[in-house]
């Protein structure tokens, strides 16, 4: 299998990671009002395929010889199982947070979702003995939970701004004032379970019958695309919003439409193989854990600015809407940072 052999190498390899995570999502707002769920079955299926075309190339390539296919054979059925669980929480989770764009926009589901999941697997790697310093990782997660709060009262204080001007236009349907629940909520859940996988894949990668990144992707996007049929049955008839879809239209929407889901599907696992081949590299190419760490979950960030800054989602904000965005994108980011040094300074036992 193909890895990067030096530091410089490895970080291209994690960037490019980090940019494909945080920009998958556009495709689905390019799709207008086609519905998350429609759009979730192509891009489980352009996930998986795309997770399988890099398993077969450059997963099968390299000095060694060593295959995908022999990568698979030696891993023990355990780790087999680890990576395609994971795939299926993981699914869930992003399912959910997939419902929170439709409602809300990618600048209040990415921080508050994965803002909730970085809380989630912090709290968890704590629990779990994870060496790292309790002070700098208790920081980080309330710079976080901060962020999420800035966040959703941002999006609150939008959304009676919004109703507000359409009521002075005399085009409210309705004098009370909207709720910004559902889309926090939603997020919120989203961010439990894509906390929560995360042991599963460390747990495929450990042993002497580990599994190589190539075959974690793999296995990971067949537990996304299978999980994906069963959660989606449940989406369709009790949606998040709006009526309950016909899958009539699914066959009957134009290429265009299926096209954005592939390729969103493919960014996605493209992204996520990247950021597990840059976390195999070899020793004298690693970028260590703090680095690997912020540019791993960094891709928040990118989402956050694609839906603030390309799609306007806070349009028509006052000044106090406008600050709390940038105190929510700095609380973040300083939260990420406090996180990360808490595998550097480790108390001493």
């Amino acid at each position: 299998m193909l890895l990067p052999q030096t530091y410089v190498v490895t970080l291209i390899v994690m960037i490019f990671g980090m940019l494909c995570l945080g920009s998958w999502a556009n495709t689905f707002k390019m799709g207008g009002r086609w519905r998350f769920e429609l759009y979730y079955f192509d891009f489980a299926l352009g996930a998986l395929v795309a997770a399988m075309l890099l398993a077969f190339t450059v997963g099968s390539t390299g000095f060694d010889g060593f295959s995908f296919t022999d990568d698979l054979m030696q891993a023990g059925k355990r780790q087999w199982f680890y990576a395609f669980l994971a795939g299926m929480i993981f699914n869930l989770a992003n399912m959910l947070l997939t419902a929170a764009i439709s409602v809300a926009g990618m600048a209040v589901a990415f921080p508050i979702g994965i803002g909730s999941a970085v809380v989630v697997g912090s709290l968890l790697s704590l629990l779990l003995g994870h060496e790292s310093s309790p002070m700098f990782l208790l920081a980080g997660c309330v710079a976080i939970l901060f962020a999420i709060v800035a966040d959703g009262i941002a999006y609150s204080s939008l959304g009676v701004l919004r109703h507000e001007a359409l009521a002075r236009a005399g085009k409210a349907k309705s004098t009370r004032r909207p709720s910004s629940l559902k889309a926090i909520v939603l997020a919120l859940v989203s961010g439990l379970f894509m906390g929560s996988f995360a042991p599963l894949i460390q747990n495929s990668m450990e042993g002497d019958l580990a599994l190589g990144p190539y075959s974690i992707s793999a296995l990971f996007a067949m537990g996304v695309f299978f999980s994906s049929i069963a959660f989606n049955i449940f989406f369709i008839n009790l949606p998040v919003e709006g009526e309950p879809v016909e899958m009539r239209d699914f066959f009957r929407a134009r290429p265009k439409k299926h096209l954005l889901g592939w390729s969103g599907g493919a960014l996605w696992a493209a992204g996520s193989t990247a950021i597990l081949v840059a976390a195999s590299a070899p020793a004298h190419a690693n970028l260590g854990q703090p680095l690997t760490y912020q540019l791993t979950q960094a891709f928040a960030v990118i989402a956050t600015l694609w839906g603030l800054l390309a799609w306007k989602e806070f349009s028509g904000s006052d000044g106090k809407v406008r600050f709390l965005s940038m105190v929510m994108v700095v609380l973040y980011v300083a939260g990420l940072v406090l996180i990360s040094l808490a595998q550097v300074y480790v108390r001493p036992a």
